[in-house]
């Protein structure tokens, strides 16, 4: 599976700000993994913002689609008009892997549930709009063994099929390297095995594994 994170680089987190009829919408959205995460960046906009009206919240912290490691919060205003709309931004964006915060001070002017759900909207979509990201690959492992005047070429073959090496192993048969294999591709190890002149052991789980 494959599908777009946030790549904020060193930067914890992205900030976009919109107002609306005096009403400041502070927008953070950030790449998280856990939903205790995505309750650290609410924990965060809490301190750095003690005096706000609201802080509104809505993360998805696993794949698009996920319906366990996902959550929304309007923190006090009416029911439905802020966490709500927020998920349903994120879950419309296509995003894994992201959560989102909007700090509210609100202006004096009150908005209505209507006008309410279009800030909220407005302000998440906004910030989304900005946001770098990168793909993400769900992957898998995969134990491979060869010979070691064969390594090169083995490692030349993970790389042409966007194949991380995780780990190589050298012991008195030849090498084993761990592949962080896309679990989106079925490998071709027939033709690696030709490639490799016959000298190729694929192993269901990891050599030493205890059965």
């Amino acid at each position: 599976m494959r599908y777009p994170i946030p790549c904020l680089d060193n930067a914890p987190w992205l900030e976009k700000s919109l107002e609306v009829q005096k009403s400041r919408f502070i927008a953070r959205v950030a790449h998280v993994t856990t939903p205790e995460q995505a309750q650290q960046l609410i924990d965060q906009a809490r301190i750095d913002h003690p005096d706000a009206s609201h802080h509104c919240s809505a993360f998805i912290a696993g794949p698009p689609g996920e319906q366990n490691a996902i959550g929304f919060s309007d923190d006090g205003e009416p029911g439905g008009t802020a966490g709500r709309p927020m998920y349903q931004a994120l879950e419309g964006s296509g995003l894994g892997q992201t959560a989102s915060v909007i700090i509210r001070y609100f202006g004096g002017t009150k908005l209505g549930t209507g006008g309410l759900v279009r800030a909220y909207s407005k302000a998440l979509l906004q910030a989304l709009e900005s946001l770098p990201t990168r793909e993400y690959v769900t992957r898998r492992p995969l134990w491979l063994t060869t010979d070691f005047a064969l390594e090169h070429e083995l490692r030349r073959w993970a790389e042409l099929n966007d194949a991380p090496v995780d780990q190589a192993l050298h012991d008195a048969d030849g090498v084993m390297i761990t592949l962080a294999w896309p679990m989106d591709q079925t490998p071709d190890l027939e033709g690696l095995n030709s490639r490799l002149k016959g000298r190729l052991i694929c192993h269901d789980e990891r050599p030493g594994t205890p059965a």
